[in-house]
């Protein structure tokens, strides 16, 4: 039946599939499991639903679990196993499924006519009232396993097949998530190795290489890794068939962009190709390392996905997976700013699709969230790390020593939408603006330099150093006045004796001000100079970390690792976001996407074609140099054009 899902417990579908992802790091030969606080899934649960029932009607329960199924009425009660056909009704009836499972989270199918498992029913687990059950839209027949998750394959050939030191490198057109699959054409018992690279280099590096595989004697294939190159010794290209199968989550194609600027539309695409490998049921860092759930990561992946994917889901299963159960008594990921970006990361949902159910439902971890933090606080009520904290922001060299102003800039943009998300709920609570109000009353006092005309990174060692990451989110959070503002630009973004950032990471943060404060051509040559440079050195894929001035033969490296450096990197996608948001000029004015302007920086290109998502539907631009015209099936549109407006028609 329509709407019929599999149920459970809400949230440990994601903690379930979140420990089998953070445990899947595999690097030369040893497992790695990620190194924080592994949230549990329950093991025993309670699904319930009350019908009123005009007629008799039957149904049949399927479960992973050990359980039974409770029929409640009137005069009586019944037990019944799963999986058997049971009658109910007239009447009032009670349904309740009592399911236990060890190995994983206890779900449940109930097929029927009238009595099915939808939205509508509840889950206890024994401990806390009732609450609405989970589902995923993917996992809505019985005799799927929704503890499986079934990837979309596609089989690529190889483009290139060399011999070379004394074996065959095989290379594919792209990066890609894939099974490789080796044939021993001549139908021998020869066991071979294969060495899977993100590059050339790593692939003949028979040491340094991450990932070495013997391929299963029955599938011929190889565990599902990170691959581009993949190398086998002692081996001729006449001895073996070889092939990958690429393994994805199918995403609907939502948004495109082309214009007469080739290296902008290749550094659209690579930056495509390099958000969908690391969109998977959650968004990862990476494909290769870490492969794991990073909340930083996370946070940039929600602005890119609304104007790619625009799935709500995904952004719904990375937040329960990243959040976990209360109590909280680590920082997410162990790292303070991460736990921070989560409670920013939820309210910047809300605010994309309009999702006030799945706000409801992670309000109170929002709220334990900042109690947690409330904890640390030092005597000028600034947030501390503790021991084993990770105080991250980015990788510089920055004045880390006491409390860090970006860690507090970034707390003070958490009390504004602890505001803004109860609002929306309508708890109106003005205690969270009062915080907001104090701490940025403390921040000014403390870390506001007025003869540098900068905010420091830090008090406590006197150094009053100075680099860019507090000022950008001075100005990103709209916490800096009219006057900081201008002295900022000044004195640190445009001050080339300032450290330049170096992560794509933090370039997100940099550019979106930048794009903010009016300085469009600066990012656009910004864009083209920085991921076009990876692009220059071979890049298909955009990754962790570029430093142009790093040696070509030093360019895989990081961390002291040979290959450490992550070559696809879900926050090295950021160009789709600037050029969507900013240079075609698609920006939301209200919750959900029901009202939009479009504010196309024409002067910028000879011509364009781009499609972008809006709400359920789409929006279509096409300028030729002369004529700007614009398509759009999504209401509530306005396109500003030399500063006059007008209403968009729904034409699509």
């Amino acid at each position: 039946m329509e709407n019929t899902f599999w149920i459970w417990y809400p949230g440990d579908f994601e903690l379930y599939h979140a420990m089998k992802q953070n445990f899947s790091r595999v690097e030369r030969g040893f497992g790695w499991p990620a190194f924080w606080k592994s949230e549990g899934f329950r093991n025993r649960v309670a699904l319930r639903r009350v019908y009123e029932l005009e007629q008799e009607t039957s149904f049949t329960v399927f479960s992973n679990a050990v359980g039974h199924v409770l029929v409640t009425w009137e005069n009586g009660e019944k037990k019944y196993p799963f999986g058997k056909k049971i009658t109910a009704g007239p009447g009032k009836v009670r349904i309740s499924i009592h399911a236990g499972c060890v190995e994983a989270f206890p779900c449940a199918y109930v097929q029927g006519e009238v009595i099915h498992s939808d939205k509508s029913w509840t889950a206890e687990d024994y401990s806390q009232p009732a609450v609405p059950v989970g589902v995923c839209k993917y996992f809505t027949k019985p005799e799927q396993d929704p503890t499986v998750w079934e990837y979309t394959e596609k089989e690529c050939k190889p483009v290139n097949i060399t011999e070379v030191n004394g074996g065959v490198l095989v290379e594919f057109e792209t990066e890609l998530t894939a099974a490789v699959y080796v044939n021993d054409k001549k139908g021998s018992d020869k066991v071979y190795e294969v060495f899977c690279g993100e590059s050339e280099d790593e692939a003949l590096d028979l040491e340094h290489c991450y990932y070495s595989w013997q391929p299963d004697p029955v599938t011929k294939r190889c565990p599902c890794c990170a691959v581009r190159f993949a190398f086998i010794p002692d081996c001729k290209a006449e001895d073996v068939e070889i092939t990958a199968f690429y393994q994805y989550v199918d995403f609907p194609k939502r948004a495109s962009f082309k214009s007469n600027d080739e290296k902008l539309n290749k550094i659209w695409d690579v930056a495509e190709h390099t958000f969908r490998l690391c969109s998977g049921i959650f968004f990862l860092d990476g494909v290769k390392r870490d492969k794991w759930i990073w909340s930083g990561d996370a946070y940039q992946s929600f602005f890119v996905n609304q104007y790619l994917l625009a799935d709500p889901d995904i952004d719904q299963r990375t937040l329960l997976a990243l959040r976990g159960n209360d109590p909280m008594t680590r920082h997410i990921n162990t790292i303070m700013d991460y736990s921070l970006f989560w409670v920013l990361g939820v309210l910047y949902h809300y605010e994309v699709y309009g999702d006030l159910e799945f706000v409801r439902q992670v309000y109170p971890k929002m709220c334990s969230l900042m109690e947690f933090c409330e904890g640390q606080l030092d005597e000028n009520g600034f947030l501390v790390g503790r021991e084993n904290d990770w105080i991250y922001i980015d990788w510089a060299d920055m004045d880390k020593t006491g409390a860090l102003c970006a860690e507090q800039m970034l707390f003070a943009a958490c009390w504004q939408a602890m505001a803004k998300v109860s609002d929306a709920l309508g708890e109106k609570n003005p205690e969270y603006t009062e915080k907001y109000e104090k701490l940025i009353s403390q921040i000014r006092k403390f870390y506001w330099d007025q003869e540098k005309g900068a905010f420091i990174d830090s008090f406590e060692s006197g150094k009053r150093n100075v680099t860019r990451h507090a000022n950008i989110f001075a100005i990103l959070f709209h916490i800096a006045t009219a006057e900081e503002q201008e002295k900022i630009l000044e004195n640190v973004i445009k001050n080339d004796a300032i450290p330049a950032i170096t992560t794509p990471y933090f370039n997100f943060f940099e550019l979106d001000m930048l794009c903010q404060t009016g300085n469009l051509e600066f990012v656009l040559n910004k864009m083209r100079s920085y991921w076009g440079g990876m692009l220059e050195r071979g890049a298909v894929t955009f990754w962790e970390e570029f430093d142009p001035k790093a040696p070509v033969e030093e360019q895989y490296d990081m961390y002291g690792d040979r290959f450490g450096k992550s070559l696809c990197h879900a926050w090295a996608a950021s160009p789709i976001y600037f050029l969507a948001k900013y240079f075609m000029g698609l920006k939301f004015t209200a919750v959900g996407g029901k009202a939009f302007e479009l504010e196309p920086h024409t002067e910028f290109f000879d011509s364009f074609d781009c499609t972008l998502p809006v709400a359920d539907g789409q929006v279509h631009l096409t300028w030729d140099g002369k004529d700007l015209k614009v398509e759009t099936n999504a209401e509530g549109g306005v396109l500003k054009v030399n500063g006059e407006c007008r209403k968009l028609e729904t034409s699509l």
